[in-house]
Parts: structure tokens; C-alpha cells; sequence
């Protein structure tokens, strides 16, 4: 629907209707709720009702926020699938004067979302580019997470194959920042076992489904981490990782420094005398930030050469 009639440039908070006031011609990008629809802010519904038309990265999804706040606005679809085809068009519109308010699914557009393209081309035509600031995943599980927040890096989805994914991860394991990133439900146990190997077994923090019904929030070592997740059958909902920075006892130089040093096969000698091999490769995994598997794994042979019979003695 257009804004023919403008008493329809208006929103509804609460049963009361809330004029808009018209915005000036350009870009607006706007940020919309990750999950409860009552964290957007008043100029962002404003700037929603007021826009010409609305570039949404899936109209279904959005018509859902539209409808709840009682606005009223054309939307075009603007996504990573038809963004070249796209960015033409809007662009005339742009010349025509049209004020356009840019939304992705959740949150704020161009984190991990369809929109730097549009925004780089917009600002070379000579349009203005408004941004109207809000919800954030990336944010939000920093703020949730206990670990640093003075000097932090989004780093966004890790390569979703294995090998890229550690070369990627290698990159970022020597910043002294914590690093915030995003992985879906199905690829999130293979980072975490990725993570562990290359960053050692660090702080962190877990956040799924942020400001949804079933928001939780793992918090603990990353192998404390796996090892819930490994636990469920299924893991459902949108996932933030925040993981500590290194620092003086870095995981990598500890798991380095295990590697080649005959301590923590030695401790998990000792831990085998009154611990069963997977509790024992879990303490010293832990002790030592060494992933579990290969922990276990030793255990598991010093255990069999242990329950293996002595040869019988020459007599």
C-alpha cells in the first residue's frame, strides 16, 4: 500500500496512533528487532511509516513487524539474490526524490546482511544516507557475555568448509580483542571442535535466540561449551559466539607448550588412578587446553596397556 493519503503515515504503540512527520529523500537504514518486537525505537517506526517504500530483505518477514505496529508502507524486496537487479531501480527512485527506509530480517542491516553495495552506490550518485541506530546480535551477546568489552571484533559466519574455516580462524586466534561471530544451528559443534584446536580452550560465551522466548546464554570454556552442545539432539535458533582474547596464559601457548612437554600426559597418568578415561581426559583437556578427543584418545591407549598382562618372566 502507498502513501496516497497521508493520515496513513502513521504508527500504533499501544493502541495509540502516532503521526509520523515526513523525512527527507535518501536512504534511511534502519534497525529492526533480533527477536522481541518491542526493541525498535520510536524513530525507527517513525522512519518506517514515513518512508516511501520499504527495501526489506524478505517482505513476509517484515510485513509481521508492519502489521503489529499498524504501518502502513509499500515495501520492495531488496536481498543477496536480486541486490544487482535491484540497486538500478532503486537508485531512480532515488533520483525521483523517494525517501527509502532499508530493513533486513533482524537487526541492523549490513551486519552479516545484504546492503554495502546499495549504501556505497547511493553515496556515489550523491544521495544522503541516514542511519537510524538499534538492536544488534552481535552487541547484545557482548553486553550478555561477561568477557571484555573495551576492544572487541565482529568477524562475522566462518567459511562454512573445514579447512577454510581453520585458515580463517588462524587469522584471528593471535588478536587481542574479544571476537564476536555468528554460525548456524548444523555447523556450530564442528567450529567450537575448530575454535578449540586453533584458539585453545578460551572463555566464552554462547548466546542463542537473543530476546526470543528461549533466549539462553552458555557461558564457560569453550570446551565446557562443546560438551553441552554435544549433549542435546538438537540445537535450534540463531547462535553468537563471544570468545575471549588471549592474554599472558594465551589457550595457544598453553596447548603449544602441553604439546611438547611431558606434563600433562604425566597428570593424566595420575588422574587415571582415580578417574574413569573420560573424566580424566576431561580435567586435563581443561588443565591444559588441549582438545578432549586427543586427551581421550591417550587415555584410553594408557588405559589398555595398563589392563594388558604382564609377560610371563624367564624363571
Amino acid at each position: 500500500m502507498t502513501h496516497d493519503n497521508e493520515s496513513e503515515r502513521r504508527f500504533i504503540i499501544e493502541g495509540c496512533a502516532i503521526p509520523a512527520r515526513p523525512i527527507p529523500s535518501g536512504l534511511h537504514i534502519v534497525a529492526t528487532p533480533i527477536g522481541n518486537l518491542s526493541d525498535i525505537t520510536v524513530r525507527a517506526l517513525a522512519t518506517l511509516a514515513a518512508a516511501d517504500i520499504i527495501l526489506a530483505e524478505d517482505t513476509r518477514h517484515s510485513a509481521r513487524l508492519l502489521h503489529h505496529y499498524g504501518i502502513h508502507a509499500r515495501q520492495l524486496s531488496y536481498h543477496e539474490h536480486n541486490a544487482a537487479r535491484m540497486r538500478p531501480r532503486i537508485l531512480s527512485l532515488l533520483d525521483e526524490g523517494k525517501a527509502l527506509a532499508l530493513i533486513s530480517d533482524a537487526g541492523t542491516p549490513l551486519i552479516s546482511d545484504p546492503g554495502m553495495k546499495l549504501v556505497r552506490e547511493v553515496l556515489a550518485r550523491g544521495h544522503a544516507v541516514y542511519a537510524i541506530p538499534g538492536p544488534s546480535a552481535a552487541i547484545t551477546a557482548l553486553t550478555l557475555s561477561g568477557l571484555p568489552t573495551d576492544r572487541f571484533l565482529f568477524a562475522g559466519f566462518p567459511p562454512a568448509r573445514s579447512g577454510a574455516r581453520r585458515r580463517w580462524l588462524q587469522e584471528l586466534a593471535g588478536i587481542s580483542a574479544t571476537v564476536i561471530l555468528y554460525e548456524s544451528p548444523a555447523r556450530i559443534r564442528a567450529t567450537l571442535a575448530d575454535i578449540i584446536d586453533i584458539f585453545g580452550d578460551r572463555p566464552a560465551a554462547l548466546c542463542r535466540e537473543l530476546t526470543k522466548l528461549h533466549e539462553e546464554v552458555l557461558r564457560g570454556r569453550l570446551s565446557e561449551i562443546a560438551e553441552e552442545l554435544h549433549a542435546r539432539e538438537a540445537i535450534k535458533g540463531e547462535i553468537t559466539l563471544v570468545i575471549a582474547p588471549p592474554d599472558e596464559k594465551s589457550a595457544p601457548l598453553i596447548r603449544e607448550n602441553a604439546q611438547t612437554h611431558p606434563d600433562w600426559r604425566e597428570a593424566l597418568k595420575e588422574a587415571l588412578q582415580h578417574l574413569p578415561p573420560a573424566k580424566a581426559a576431561r580435567e586435563i583437556a581443561r588443565r591444559y587446553a588441549l582438545p578432549r578427543k586427543e586427551v581421550y584418545d591417550h587415555a584410553v591407549s594408557l588405559q589398555k596397556d595398563s589392563d594388558r598382562p604382564n609377560p610371563p618372566k624367564d624363571g
